[in-house]
């Protein structure tokens, strides 16, 4: 059986109390409690603090572009459709210069999870508005306040009906921790937007704010009844619902639609050099 220090990976170098901490123990520990030893799991990030999470894992990791982790993190489910495939991405990241491909991998369903580490805020770039930053927020380049309406991703996410669609806060790791194993576990593409508060620059979005707001769905919410996931997914304020707001157990992964897939993973399979070169020399006639 996998154990935590399995995982362990280089020293973080976040700010002390930064949520990005309570999301990669959380993260751990949900790959430990499903099973999971680490040769059989891929984290891949764009760039961001959130990019960071790859350092601080010890298992197949990958850190490339901004707003790319999508594509990396979907060519490799296909590439190896026996590996675990996470990818990791703050809100600036995934929602500004990733948003094409957040939408796209939601059209595609593969079967990959994507973690959101959503502080309302750019961390690593010290401080302007991201598209979860509420409208009228006042940040250090958007001085009179930020003029763009507020992006819902989760409202988004069931709008183009996700595989698996679910919100946390890292103030609860128990909650956050069975979120993440519920996405993983799903087959198809999990969306888990996470609250993660950014202690030195949103001190609006703090730990406190969000343990006055957040208040886990109940036991009887049906989350394949999509209208009201949607309805739910747009209630924002006073209060904020978390957990798995929409699930659509029904779509197939992006892989299961390519039968030279169905079997072997593609690494797996032999590379037949000549059988390449016909198919080029046929496409220059």
């Amino acid at each position: 059986m996998p154990d935590i220090k399995d995982y362990k990976g280089q020293t973080p170098a976040w700010c002390p109390g930064c949520g990005n901490f309570g999301i990669l123990r959380s993260l751990k520990r949900a790959l430990v409690e499903l099973g999971l030893e680490p040769h059989q799991v891929l984290v891949v990030s764009g760039i961001g603090q959130s990019g960071k999470t790859p350092h601080y894992m010890q298992c197949n990791t990958f850190n490339g572009l901004h707003g790319r982790t999508l594509p990396v993190a979907t060519a490799a489910r296909l590439a190896n459709h026996e590996m675990v495939v996470i990818a990791e991405a703050g809100d600036g990241d995934c929602y500004g210069e990733g948003g094409n491909h957040f939408l796209h991998a939601m059209r595609r369903n593969p079967n990959i999870t994507l973690l959101v580490h959503d502080n309302q805020i750019y961390g690593l770039t010290k401080g302007q508005a991201s598209p979860t930053t509420a409208e009228g927020t006042v940040t250090k380049t958007q001085p009179f306040g930020v003029p763009s309406e507020q992006l819902n991703p989760v409202a988004l996410a069931v709008a183009m009906d996700a595989g698996l669609v679910a919100r946390s806060f890292v103030g609860d790791m128990e909650h956050l921790t069975e979120m993440m194993k519920a996405a993983i576990a799903h087959k198809g593409f999990a969306l888990l937007d996470i609250f993660q508060p950014c202690v030195t620059f949103n001190k609006v979005n703090t730990y406190d704010w969000y343990r006055k707001r957040v208040k886990p769905v109940g036991e009887d919410y049906d989350p394949e009844d999509r209208l009201n996931a949607f309805e739910t997914a747009l209630i924002w304020g006073e209060e904020i619902p978390v957990g798995v707001l929409y699930r659509n157990p029904g779509r197939p992964a992006m892989e299961e639609r390519f039968p030279v897939l169905a079997g072997t993973p593609l690494v797996k399979q032999p590379f037949d050099l000549e059988t390449g070169r016909r198919a080029i020399d046929s496409l220059a006639l």
